[in-house]
């Protein structure tokens, strides 16, 4: 009987050690596809069979619906891993949006989706994602753009879901899809006056998911692993620059180390794309192992079964962190 209680509790403890292990994959976000020896280790080491790959944005200019920063190849790009579309849609293009254009708009981003997947050669999943910040002004909208995309392509349809559309839920509605990606990121604005980290902020992160386990979708975990940069010019206006690191500071001798993560610019140039004046100050924010741990530790305690997708897959940054 004893060695009967034994076994049972050593199943048991078994079984809850595999409940909270949770297999990894990445967002690819760059616009062009291309994978360096450390990117192809980190994609290969990976046990989820599927890299959530950026196609495009959709935006309105002019009037009209387009296509922003469509995905291209390079040789370099070789993966086994099936290919999940992801399009990104501004929240403000769905403002005013009429029946007939939702319909247009479902059929014209599955079309360039499929155009694309045959022009890379890439090995498509049966799954699209649409990444969308939308709110309750724009929610019919977009639900029924998901819809529309559903009935014209027959795919699965999935959705990112944001901080506070899962804490205002009454009020931001429910998608309608069968699984969303709920982003674990972006917990403040990275332009605000704010001693937090913009990237994540663990208490804030907390406080808006306080009630994750009620919430009635199937979910996977994204978790960030990147920085940026926060400049802050003569007037004390910020503006950001993306994917930029410390490291890649401390190499130039155009910038000068003000403590760990604050720099200032010695001479006016160019630089990551942006002009920067002589004396901007340049913060970087990044996410650290133990805030990566802690949020993980506080989903286990909200939800059980999930896959984690880092953002995003980048050498830079990959090799910061223990990828669980």
């Amino acid at each position: 009987m004893k060695n009967r209680l034994l076994i049972f509790c050593l199943l048991f403890l078994l079984s809850c050690g595999k409940l909270t292990s949770h297999e990894h994959t990445f967002y690819y976000w760059r616009t062009n596809l291309s994978l360096n020896k450390a990117e192809k280790t980190a994609l290969n080491n990976s046990k989820v069979p599927f890299l959530y790959t950026r196609f495009f944005d959709i935006d309105k200019i002019e009037g009209k619906f387009q296509p922003v920063g469509v995905l291209t190849k390079d040789d370099s790009f070789k993966t086994n891993k099936k290919i999940v579309p992801v399009v990104f849609i501004k929240n403000e293009i769905l403002y005013d949006i009429k029946p007939d254009e939702i319909d247009f708009l479902a059929k014209s981003i599955f079309n360039l989706i499929i155009r694309k997947g045959k022009q890379l050669q890439l090995n498509l999943s049966d799954e699209i994602q649409i990444d969308c910040d939308w709110n309750s002004g724009t929610n019919k909208e977009y639900f029924d753009l998901l819809k529309s995309l559903k009935q014209i392509s027959h795919k699965n349809i999935t959705c990112t879901l944001r901080l506070h559309q899962v804490k205002d839920r009454n009020f931001m509605g429910i998608p309608p899809v069968e699984k969303v990606y709920l982003m674990c990121y972006a917990t403040s604005s990275p332009l605000e006056n704010s001693l937090k980290n913009s990237i994540l902020d663990v208490t804030t992160l907390k406080n808006y998911l306080d009630h994750l386990m009620v919430y009635p979708l199937k979910m996977d975990i994204a978790l960030p692993i990147y920085s940026w940069g926060i400049v802050t010019n003569h007037l004390g206006k910020h503006k950001l620059i993306n994917a930029l690191s410390s490291e890649e500071l401390k190499k130039n001798n155009n910038f000068k180390k003000i403590s760990d993560d604050n720099f200032e610019v010695l001479k006016d140039g160019f630089y990551f794309g942006n002009y920067l004046s002589k004396g901007f100050k340049i913060k970087i924010e990044a996410v650290s192992q133990k805030d990566l741990d802690e949020t993980l530790s506080f989903i286990n305690g909200q939800i059980t079964f999930y896959n984690i997708i880092y953002y995003q897959l980048d050498s830079r940054f990959i090799k910061n962190y223990n990828l669980k």
